[in-house]
């Protein structure tokens, strides 16, 4: 008992550092969103009338809407196509090794990109703060899947939901910091100075994917299993690929349309708030935006604990799916304030996550978690990629003085809407699938655990992951 208290003690002190990994990135990721006014502000507003830089001029970068969307194509397709290799990497070489060759790749382009933000007005800029964004997508996502696959190693067929929202807690916890302070941080000190703090989160997140990395290969050599991880990633093979179930590209088709009506309204959210609801400022449409991961904050750890005890995670998912429909109604043809839309999608957001993304350790053996989750993330990136181009053409190439007409808002509107509509199709097959496949997604918890203590292979981890 003494022995089984102490792994679990293990387990969790190891989840608290591996939830800290994404803090910084998280942070910084969207930072372009909360300052989408200087990103795409004129160069200078020296020869404007004291009235024109009160109201309608803004000193910034000088981008335009459709080079400020591809700052999020860029990092959607470099992740898109990096992530795949990069899971195939982490299932043969380890998921400590991962953490940290991402983590200082993270911390190149954050600094690169902030370089670039030195160069305004000059033909570096775009160059470099696309190169910035180019290393920030080809290992943030990377991350991301190392530490999802560290969490499916230690917590597998216990309080995988629950751990899984913990993390996803932790790194919206920097997504909400940013939308709350990078504003007010911005107008003391530039958007210079603002880009290199959150550089400077992403180096302390370096920090801790060192102990993390520590804590992962000191527990996996205690408990005798390091020899058993080393001889299944030689067995790993990117031809493992073929074998994935139809369940699989079903549940990566389900994230994928759900994903592509949740990022690329957060990326232009605090800017719509402004042009269409009369009376907000920048900040606080940033707050506003920010309220989808203020909920989500609140409710990940919630929604993972509720899945982990409920089972059924194809039917909450479906549920998620069906409840955002009318976000985008709302948004697209009425003037309900939005603070109501925000954090009505930070709700569904959070229970579509919480069974989405953990069904995959699920319907995936534990020696392919990384390639799975590559190829997830791969799909996803791909469709968010395209959704940043296609919305930035819908509002058109207009500068940053001008304000965006609504119409061009309500097309974007109606674009997401039809992007959920497809999830909810994609969710309703995967429901028919798994019931088919055996259920095991929509198994209640009793159940569920009896499934993967019949099917487990005698390589997995399954004295450490069951103890308590």
């Amino acid at each position: 008992m003494v022995r089984a208290a102490a792994k679990a003690y293990y387990r969790f002190i190891l989840l608290i550092f591996n939830c800290l990994l994404t803090f910084g990135p998280y942070f910084c990721f969207d930072m372009p969103s909360v300052l989408q006014q200087q990103f795409q502000g004129n160069l200078t507003c020296l020869n404007s009338t004291e009235t024109n830089r009160t109201t309608d001029c803004v000193e910034g970068l000088g981008m335009t809407p459709q080079q400020y969307n591809l700052l999020y194509a860029i990092y959607a397709w470099t992740n898109a196509v990096v992530v795949i290799l990069s899971g195939f990497f982490i299932d043969k070489l380890g998921s400590g090794v991962g953490i940290i060759l991402f983590s200082i790749l993270i911390v190149l382009g954050s600094a690169t990109f902030a370089l670039g933000s030195h160069f305004k007005g000059t033909c570096y800029l775009l160059p470099l703060m696309f190169i910035g964004r180019l290393l920030f997508g080809s290992s943030n996502g990377s991350l991301i899947i190392a530490q999802d696959r560290i969490i499916a190693f230690w917590f597998k067929g216990k309080e995988l939901s629950l751990a899984f929202g913990l993390q996803l807690t932790c790194s919206r916890l920097g997504s909400v910091l940013n939308f709350f302070l990078t504003s007010s941080i911005e107008r003391n000190f530039g958007i210079q100075w603002t880009l290199w703090g959150g550089m400077l989160l992403c180096v302390l997140s370096f920090v801790f994917t060192i102990v993390v990395s520590v804590l992962d290969k000191v527990g996996t050599k205690q408990l005798g299993l390091d020899a058993v991880l080393l001889e299944d990633s030689k067995k790993v093979r990117f031809q493992d690929i073929r074998y994935l179930s139809l369940r699989y590209w079903l549940l990566v088709v389900t994230i994928m349309f759900f994903y592509n009506g949740i990022f690329p309204f957060v990326a232009d959210a605090s800017k719509f708030i402004q042009d269409k609801y009369s009376g907000y400022s920048q900040q606080e449409a940033s707050y506003i935006a920010g309220a989808i991961y203020d909920a989500s904050l609140l409710l990940f750890s919630v929604a993972g604990i509720l899945v982990d005890y409920v089972g059924l995670r194809a039917v909450i998912a479906l549920i998620s799916a069906v409840l955002t429909l009318p976000v985008f109604a709302l948004l697209a043809f009425t003037f309900v304030p939005p603070l109501v839309s925000t954090i009505w999608l930070g709700v569904t957001y959070s229970f579509a996550a919480a069974s989405l993304w953990p069904s995959v350790f699920l319907v995936v053996p534990q020696a392919n978690i990384g390639i799975a989750l590559g190829l997830a993330t791969t799909v996803q990136m791909i469709g968010s990629g395209l959704c940043n181009l296609i919305v930035g053409q819908l509002l058109g190439n207009q500068s940053r003085s001008l304000k965006i007409p609504v119409w061009h808002w309500q097309r974007v509107m109606i674009f997401l809407l039809a992007n959920i509509i497809s999830c909810v199709i994609a969710s309703i097959f995967l429901n028919i699938v798994d019931k088919q496949e055996g259920g095991a997604l929509n198994k209640t918890t009793k159940r569920s655990e009896a499934v993967q203590e019949e099917t487990q292979e005698p390589s997995e981890t399954s004295p450490l992951l069951r103890e308590q």
